[in-house]
């Protein structure tokens, strides 16, 4: 019977003993992912000064890509020039035209211009109808206030034709 008393004693002994580590690593657990948290929030903020600092709001410029195409149009890639200077350029793969098929807006690039008249120009390349090989450039003036300005890129399918549009609009 003693024996058996003793036995159970060591028995709880170690499981409190298996158990102390146990609640320490969920409580290092817990701290290290409420690091984490606070790390990915303080990333956001440097993210957000560092572009302030760098595009400051009366000389930002953004240009967002956008598509609104079945069949008409596979994208392929883009070049962006503002005034005859190339800012950007990309090339697609499967899962960016997928993910722009969906509704998804690209911001293709953001930095700086003067206050005053300005003119983007996008060239698209891709697929066309019927499969040919399909180049195409689109050009929009625009005045540029003192606050900042945002550009879409978007390739839609025409209803009347069968061409795909490339519109450009200012927001």
């Amino acid at each position: 019977m003693r024996r058996k008393i003793m036995l159970s004693k060591l028995l709880a002994a170690w499981v409190t003993l298996l158990a102390l580590p146990l609640c320490a690593a969920e409580k290092l657990d817990t701290e290290i992912q409420s690091l984490k948290k606070d790390i990915l929030e303080l990333n956001k903020d440097m993210m957000l000064l560092e572009e302030e600092l760098l595009f400051p709001i009366n000389t930002q410029v953004t240009v967002f890509l956008s598509l609104d195409v079945g069949e008409l149009f596979q994208l392929e890639s883009v070049k962006v020039s503002i005034d005859d200077k190339v800012v950007a350029s990309q090339i697609y793969e499967g899962r960016e035209i997928e993910a722009l098929r969906r509704g998804g807006v690209q911001r293709v690039y953001i930095g700086n211009v003067k206050p005053g008249k300005h003119e983007v120009v996008a060239v698209f390349t891709g697929e066309g109808p019927h499969g040919r090989k399909y180049k195409r450039a689109t050009n929009y003036s625009f005045e540029k206030p003192n606050t900042p300005a945002y550009i879409e890129l978007k390739v839609t399918d025409s209803g009347s034709n069968p061409q795909p549009e490339f519109l450009v609009q200012q927001w």
